[in-house]
């Protein structure tokens, strides 16, 4: 490919939108389920119950400490299945390109996004490309598709919650709202958080077998505070978290009490919140320290259906009403 920009042609269907998709993408994303000519792949199944997600990304800067929107499509797209007790197979990819955008850079985000596949076993198995004019798009915009099995014998859902159950996290909250953040200079900040995009897989397969999982979820747009609320609004049970045990890294939360952002509200992307019969809560503990990643796992509260809010027992013995967000901190992150 002689061009170093993406152009309005890269859309047309000719020529030179083949070379795009074949260079690039069929380049680094190729594999024995992938078939850039056909309308449409057949998808071998085991047995199990077939789980589907979808996604959209649109991340600003496209590439920031930790990753970019390629590999953040990836871990976003396989955790929403992780999370709900699935293994993910399958993604499909929906590229919306705008014109301008360097072909250099496409072409980065492209094999991390495929870098990332590789290293969690899903195939990127479809997909499609539109070239949007310039100044309607914020350089790449990705959605995606995913496809993944869940053994039946799995059982979770918000229906399964109650009363006395504890949370657990698996890693400190905020890296990847502040990540980004920092990676736009808005404020005149900088900073070495990198941010937590990842695979969860190991952590949501080391607890599937557990007695006593009852719920997963990946705390993305809203952080941990707003799958807290979802905790509350779906069960009617008040949530109390304890601030001392809510691992938090040392920099994030010295730019949010500069800004005045509250790390519980931003966005994770490569981290799990339990919740798990409080019996078991230590074992599913010590399985989550055991894995890479996982040492500042943590339990951070409980179900209390004595309240009706989300509490936060705060460090000096107070408590302070989490309200349910509004406002979006910080928009265009994931």
């Amino acid at each position: 490919m002689q061009d170093t920009h993406i152009s309005l042609a890269h859309g047309n269907g000719g020529r030179y939108m083949r070379e795009l998709i074949e260079e690039i993408f069929a380049t680094h994303l190729g594999n024995d389920s992938l078939d850039v000519q056909a309308d449409a792949v057949r998808l071998p199944l085991a047995e199990g119950e077939v789980m589907f997600t979808t996604d959209g990304f649109t991340v600003q800067p496209l590439e920031f400490p930790g990753g970019n929107i390629g590999s953040l499509a990836v871990h976003g797209t396989s955790n929403d299945l992780a999370v709900a007790g699935a293994t993910p197979l399958y993604l499909s990819l929906n590229a919306f390109i705008e014109e301008g955008l360097a072909i250099e850079q496409l072409e980065r985000i492209i094999k991390s996004l495929a870098q990332s596949a590789k290293e969690i076993g899903v195939k990127v198995v479809a997909g499609d490309t539109k070239v949007l004019r310039r100044g309607e798009g914020g350089g790449l915009y990705l959605a995606t598709t995913g496809v993944g099995l869940k053994n039946r014998d799995l059982q979770l859902g918000l229906n399964r919650i109650q009363d006395g159950d504890a949370l657990l996290v698996s890693g400190p909250v905020g890296d990847h709202g502040i990540s980004v953040m920092l990676a736009r200079e808005q404020f005149g900040l900088r900073g070495d958080v990198r941010s937590d995009s990842a695979s969860v897989l190991p952590f949501t397969r080391a607890l599937a077998k557990l007695d006593g999982l009852h719920f997963m979820r990946d705390p993305t747009r809203g952080g941990l505070a707003t799958v807290c609320h979802e905790l509350q609004h779906a069960t009617r049970m008040g949530v109390r978290l304890n601030q001392a045990d809510v691992p938090i890294h040392d920099p994030v939360q010295s730019v949010c009490d500069m800004l005045g952002y509250d790390p519980l509200f931003l966005a994770c992307e490569g981290r799990v919140v339990a919740v798990v019969d409080a019996t078991r809560a230590p074992t599913a503990l010590q399985l989550w320290q055991a894995l890479p990643g996982g040492e500042q796992a943590a339990i951070i509260g409980h179900m209390d259906a004595s309240l009706a809010r989300v509490v936060l027992s705060t460090e000096f013995g107070g408590e302070r009403i989490l309200e349910e967000l509004e406002d979006d901190p910080l928009p265009r992150i994931c």
